[in-house]
């Protein structure tokens, strides 16, 4: 069935690939980006089922009018597609502290911008799907990738927590964490190398950011073919709330998976006796913290 779909940063890698495949699919395509001359262009010129729009993620005002152009031109929103985001590589302390906010701009407030411009509309409509495109460095922190992937982190956990927000108003969420694809991530302009510089980190960062470059190009994944399976989710019924994508990003989930129940389990003694003596046990899916 045809849906309106709207797709942050699609003038460009992966974002691209959504739109054609979604355009190809007989959906109704809402593609976004900061060039809409550039996207418009790279998505083939003018069509009756696409329409391109202005859109800095990190600005309320672009996602407002977003939001607001989609439902004039197609009168709905049914799946927004979170999709644009950057790379601030570097290890902690060589990333400047504005390049640190810069990666939470871009990676989780942006989207946040952007969802909760289209949110209205959804619960207006009583239905809609938002799906978010973290990375596998949202569940595994991996050197030199401190700051994205505190902003990955981030980014899961508000999408987890916003599920229950909106599960009653029938929005549908996903959660969508690729391995290593051939998008245009570590090209220049999506990577961002860090301003800082230190001694003691020196002999490490130079062939770490030549080791990162010579990646380009060579990633396993097929963007093209995670563009479809995130179309496929789109369509689904009861769409999956976490998607691992990529033989790479569901072995390194395993693997986390792992490591979190043998620490659970490593914990048990310590951890599980620090109540009150007179304190009930705990309940079954009782999230309640300090």
């Amino acid at each position: 069935m045809s849906k309106v779909v709207l797709v942050t940063g699609a003038g460009r890698g992966l974002g691209t690939d959504i739109g054609r495949e979604a355009l190809a699919a007989g959906h109704q395509v809402v593609a976004t980006g900061r060039r809409p001359e550039e996207v418009e262009k790279t998505l083939g010129g003018p069509q009756d089922n696409l329409l391109v729009t202005q859109l800095d993620v990190t600005s309320i005002e672009d996602a407002a009018a977003a939001a607001q152009a989609a439902v004039d031109r197609f009168g709905r929103i049914d799946v927004l597609i979170n999709n644009a985001g950057n790379l601030f590589a570097g290890y902690f302390e060589e990333i400047s502290p504005a390049q640190m906010r810069q990666q939470f701009e871009t990676n989780l407030f942006g989207p946040m911008n952007v969802t909760r411009a289209v949110l209205p509309l959804m619960r207006r409509q009583r239905s809609g799907h938002i799906i978010t495109i973290t990375s596998t460095a949202g569940l595994v922190g991996m050197e030199f990738t401190s700051a994205y992937a505190a902003s990955k982190f981030a980014e899961e956990g508000w999408m987890e927590s916003l599920r229950h927000d909106v599960e009653p108003y029938n929005i549908r969420t996903t959660v969508v964490e690729p391995g290593y694809f051939r998008t245009e991530l570590l090209v220049e302009g999506s990577t961002t190398w860090p301003e800082l510089s230190i001694d003691d980190y020196a002999p490490r960062t130079a062939p770490t950011i030549e080791g990162m470059k010579s990646m380009n190009g060579r990633q396993p994944g097929d963007p093209a073919k995670l563009a479809r399976a995130l179309l496929t989710i789109a369509g689904q019924d009861k769409p999956l709330q976490r998607f691992v994508a990529g033989a790479d990003a569901i072995e390194a989930a395993e693997a986390k998976a792992k490591e979190l129940l043998a620490q659970a389990e490593a914990s048990r003694e310590l951890g599980g006796s620090l109540a009150y003596d007179d304190a009930p046990p705990p309940r079954p899916g009782n999230t309640d913290q300090a």
